[in-house]
């Protein structure tokens, strides 16, 4: 029996995770975390906000689900790393901004890091049993969210209504208007380039409308891996709570004949998010983790209507030129760097 604590319960892959516990008698679910929102009796141990990680200590997990928004799920992510538990993580935004810590802590812990993202999933999947030398590049598809092949000034009254309305994907509404503006690629740009060690010129992001295919690599030998499926993300999830076994699930089987797969390059003049998340990575630091307060914050405005939708790249981008990027030794580095940017990214929303 493998004993799953769940953080995040009440977002959307916290109650896809709990379907899927639900439907796996090899699955038992000990802990369960939420934001605001009551969960009693969702499990043996709950805990409504607060620090996640006393919630770890008690409940004493084999797997941790970090589905927790933005960069208040990288305590536990930290946590879990250090103790060598299997962490399955869907809040990339940690590993985002705490990269080199995060994985110095799995090098500590020795346990195992999954990814719950449907296109890190996949490419885990893709690459699982080869050697880094094999790897000549990585795709990460896109769908282009409901604002695909529109231009600049096609986008200075969009409203928060319409950038929910995402159109092949059902998410919570920080992820949703990321991949609006396409910061969720950016993030997840990021997020591959330290889960799978490889550098970030080596990694491409494609637009692909049907989100068919979730993600890609390259070998050196001209072949190309990938991994398809409906749009469903309880196929990554069951996939790493039950990981290395692959269980059923109720998720329809996909049809070849009839599905279009078609591929275009992302507009990164337009969606300027994806451009600047790149050259963060890139310049490396505590960059990653200015980028995302600053979007997280910026996110956060435009929802409440106190800044516009183009004015989100324009606050991550103030952001990220009055810092001075330098590498974080340990959290309180991170923590200062987030709330600085957090600060500038607020300004612009005021």
């Amino acid at each position: 029996m493998t004993r799953v604590a769940l953080l995040g319960a009440t977002g959307s892959i916290g109650r896809q995770a709990i379907e899927i516990v639900e439907t796996n008698p090899g699955l038992e679910l000990v802990a369960a975390a939420s934001g605001s929102e009551s969960i009693d009796g969702l499990a043996p141990w709950t805990q409504v906000g607060g620090d996640l990680t006393e919630l770890l200590e008690r409940a004493e997990p084999d797997v941790v689900l970090n589905a927790v928004v933005g960069f208040a799920g990288l305590p536990a992510t930290l946590w879990t790393l250090e103790r060598g538990v299997t962490l399955a993580l869907a809040n990339k935004e940690s590993l985002v901004a705490a990269g080199e810590l995060a994985l110095a802590a799995r090098e500590r812990g020795g346990g195992l890091l999954l990814p719950v993202d449907s296109e890190h999933s996949a490419l885990f999947q893709c690459l699982e049993g080869r050697r880094a030398e094999e790897v000549d590049s990585l795709v990460l598809t896109a769908s282009g969210g409901p604002f695909r092949g529109r231009r600049r000034d096609e986008l200075v009254d969009v409203t928060p209504e319409q950038a929910l309305a995402h159109p092949t994907w059902r998410m919570g509404r920080k992820i949703t208007v990321d991949s609006a503006t396409l910061a969720n690629k950016g993030l997840e740009l990021i997020e591959a380039h330290f889960l799978f060690g490889v550098a970030y010129e080596q990694i491409d992001v494609v637009i692909h409308p049907t989100s068919v295919v979730h993600g890609l690599a390259r070998f050196r030998d001209g072949a190309s891996l990938a991994h398809l499926g409906y749009p469903d993300m309880r196929v990554p999830i069951s996939f790493a709570l039950t990981y290395p076994e692959r269980a059923p699930t109720s998720v329809a089987r996909l049809e070849l004949a009839g599905t279009t797969l078609e591929f275009l390059a992302p507009d990164v003049e337009t969606f300027s998010l994806l451009r600047l998340a790149r050259e963060a990575g890139e310049r490396g630091g505590t960059l990653p983790c200015v980028f995302n307060a600053a979007n997280e914050v910026a996110v956060e405005a435009f929802l409440d209507g106190r800044l516009p939708f183009l004015g989100i790249a324009d606050a991550v981008d103030e952001a990220l030129a009055a810092s001075d990027g330098a590498p974080a030794r340990d959290l309180s580095d991170l923590v200062e760097a987030d709330a600085a940017a957090r600060r500038i990214a607020a300004e612009v929303g005021a």
